[in-house]
């Protein structure tokens, strides 16, 4: 972004923030300065932060929202609303990051919503967890159309003991590389999603149970990709994307169409007179060997507990997160169970060149990375953009309140063992290892922590500070220091 345009966003965050105290509409602006050592920035400073991500060094930023949310006061059968999001970074590369620009308009349980919006995907803490499997709000959202039921609707049958809630997207990611099609190195892609989630358990009840599935796909250009070789129309393609059936001819080898990834979820919630309590684990699948329950041992486990009682006394935690996060198996150990797609390989893709990320940022979960912020001494294999697939990691939570003032921290262990082109076993295919070529990255342990204290000032202002480092061998050591000025409409 040229800095030109810096007054002139100033002068509509200005505007903005009149019109929105006549219609009603929210409005925020953030000032922030920014210090990070060593020319990167701490884990939690860019993790799971939507693509929001300050520059290295000395830097600062202006971001300004604006967002008519649904009435929540009253039962509309009609409604809508909007948000915009813009980050401006002033520091080593001045920039400007758009991260929402969305409408969407309600019908009585059925959501649409159209543009870039922050989007969580899977069953999992939502403030305090690393980052679900599939879609962790890691990455800029996938600019899209989506048609939902975004909160659990109560079946009225059988005293509303069953719910269910779900989506169905289509997104447009854009011209990515590619590399493993001998017509072109770069194609257009396009986002599939869906997803379906149930409850048991009536309104009332103490207890529910969890269950769900989501399914997301990369896909496009495959008439490009393959020439005259492919043989389905787009509308066939598009149905051998959704369903998830395999495709192959003579000439083009028998696969799934695009690049298919996903967890399947399940959950247990139980609510105390004073807190609730929520259980949960994510399976995960990426090129199919959980069909062959290969890789069960990997998941996502957690709990997450919120605290119900009113506030008393000088200290009190209103949300605490548990986590652990094995990814390690992958069913490429020489003794795991054979699967026709051998090892896993987390988000890395043979065909996409970027595997499971969004303009060079992983939509997953953070902890597994790419290449950007891993020391540079670390063996690699070069077709892996995510070079560390094989984690095992420890974390914890917090959110609560000291005296008036509001704290967060998130504390996170993990052992790294790089992906099965750096390990013993190798990369797999069916029952065949092929030997790593290019070393051995071995265990490698790193922690990271985040601590961040605002209070409420007068006339909707708000002051904050936010630390945050990383100590180990996986990341270049580093620390930083966020100072906040928040003000609201």
């Amino acid at each position: 972004m040229n800095k030109k345009w810096i007054p002139f966003l100033i002068q509509g965050i200005l505007i903005g923030s009149a019109w929105s105290q006549d219609k009603k509409i929210d409005f925020n602006v953030e000032a922030q300065g920014i210090y990070t050592s060593s020319g990167t920035v701490p884990f939690w400073f860019r993790a799971n932060q939507y693509g929001s991500i300050p520059d290295y060094g000395l830097s600062a930023s202006l971001i300004g929202r604006i967002e008519k949310r649904f009435d929540s006061s009253t039962k509309k059968v009609f409604d809508w609303g909007f948000g915009i999001e813009d980050r401006v970074n002033l520091g080593t590369n001045t920039k400007s990051i758009l991260t929402e620009a969305y409408g969407k308009i309600r019908f009585s349980i059925f959501q649409f919503k159209a543009g870039r919006s922050k989007d969580f995907m899977g069953l999992a803490d939502s403030v305090l967890s690393t980052g679900t499997f599939p879609m962790s709000g890691n990455a800029l959202g996938i600019p899209k159309v989506e048609i939902s039921i975004p909160e659990f609707w109560s079946i009225p049958i059988l005293g509303k003991l069953f719910a269910i809630k779900g989506n169905y997207v289509h997104g447009w990611i854009g011209t990515i590389p590619v590399k493993a099609s001998p017509f072109v190195d770069e194609a257009y892609a396009y986002l599939h999603q869906k997803s379906l989630y149930g409850r048991i358990g009536k309104p009332q009840w103490k207890w529910k149970l969890y269950g769900g599935f989501n399914h997301q796909v990369f896909w496009g250009s495959e008439d490009k990709l393959y020439g005259d070789k492919w043989t389905l129309t787009p509308w066939q393609t598009y149905w051998y994307v959704i369903t998830g059936k395999p495709y192959g001819t003579n000439n083009v080898a028998r696969s799934k169409v695009g690049n298919h990834l996903g967890s399947l979820d399940l959950g247990f919630q139980y609510d105390l007179k004073s807190f609730r309590i929520l259980a949960y684990h994510q399976f995960f699948y990426d090129v199919g060997a959980l069909f062959h329950a290969a890789n069960l041992a990997d998941g996502l486990s957690g709990i997450s507990l919120v605290n119900a009682a009113k506030s008393s006394g000088t200290f009190q935690w209103k949300r605490m997160n548990f986590e652990f996060m094995y990814s390690k198996n992958q069913a490429g150990e020489t003794w795991s169970p054979v699967t026709p797609s051998g090892d896993e390989d987390y988000y890395n893709n043979y065909l996409y060149a970027q595997g499971w990320s969004y303009k060079e940022t992983g939509l997953g979960t953070p902890l597994i990375e790419n290449r950007k912020y891993i020391r540079t001494d670390h063996p690699t294999d070069p077709q892996d953009y995510f070079i560390n697939n094989r984690v095992v990691a420890f974390h914890y939570g917090i959110l609560g309140t000291f005296k008036e003032w509001t704290f967060l921290s998130k504390l996170t262990y993990s052992l790294n063992y790089g992906t099965y082109g750096t390990s013993e076993p190798g990369h797999s295919l069916g029952s065949h290892h092929y030997p790593p070529a290019y070393g051995l990255f071995g265990e490698v342990d790193q922690f990271s922590g985040y601590l961040e204290i605002s209070k409420a000032l007068k006339n909707g202002y708000r002051f904050g500070v936010a630390a945050a480092g990383d100590v180990g061998d996986l990341y270049y050591n580093s620390a930083g220091v966020i100072l906040k000025l928040n003000k609201s409409f």
